[in-house]
């Protein structure tokens, strides 16, 4: 497909239009109608190779966070169409959050640590945007729960000062972590 729209982008007169068409196609269906238009529009003007680069890294960027979520995706186990709404409902936050770390790996002998980072802060961001797994038996049912993302207006409402406080605000569980410093459960000795 990508072979095809490059050769295609070579023609004479409707050249210059195929790959910023190409780019309100996928655009248009990931983040929606205005942002599609306007990269549709700014590649017009453009020259292609920057159009390409940033093509380049919407892509990479969403191979990125596939790929840092993949712990997470084997110890909950979606089907295939939930995996594909649980992205769709997080695309937004997810490439943000993958195209930041995608343009410092690309750094030379620092994107090797940078990924490491990008690991731990994956799960942060896991334990931010979900609820705590429960035992391998029961996740057919929690994977089910997880699919739409429930707390969305919340979160991107809070400040980042405050992000820790967003699981634990309004549970008693919090507020006992809070008073005491500790959580109720199970206590080991």
């Amino acid at each position: 497909m990508s072979l095809a729209v490059y050769m295609l982008s070579y023609l004479p007169y409707v050249g210059r239009f195929v790959l910023p068409a190409a780019s309100f196609y996928t655009f248009n269906n990931a983040v929606g109608p205005i942002p599609a238009t306007i990269t549709f529009g700014s590649g017009v003007f453009l020259p292609r190779r920057y159009l390409v680069v940033f093509l380049q890294s919407y892509f990479s960027s969403r191979s990125l966070m596939r790929e840092l979520l993949e712990p997470y995706f084997s110890r909950i186990r979606f089907n295939k169409e939930q995996k594909r709404l649980w992205f769709h409902d997080r695309e937004g936050l997810l490439f943000g959050f993958g195209v930041g770390f995608y343009v410092f790996l690309k750094v030379p002998l620092l994107g090797v640590l940078i990924y490491g980072i990008a690991e731990a802060s994956t799960a942060y961001l896991i334990t931010k945007i979900t609820d705590p797994p429960p035992t391998p038996a029961y996740s057919d049912k929690f994977a089910e729960s997880q699919v739409r993302w429930t707390n969305k207006h919340e979160f991107l409402r809070l400040p980042l000062a405050n992000l820790d406080d967003h699981k634990m605000g309004g549970t008693n569980e919090g507020q006992d972590f809070k008073a005491t410093g500790n959580l109720r459960g199970k206590k080991f000795s």
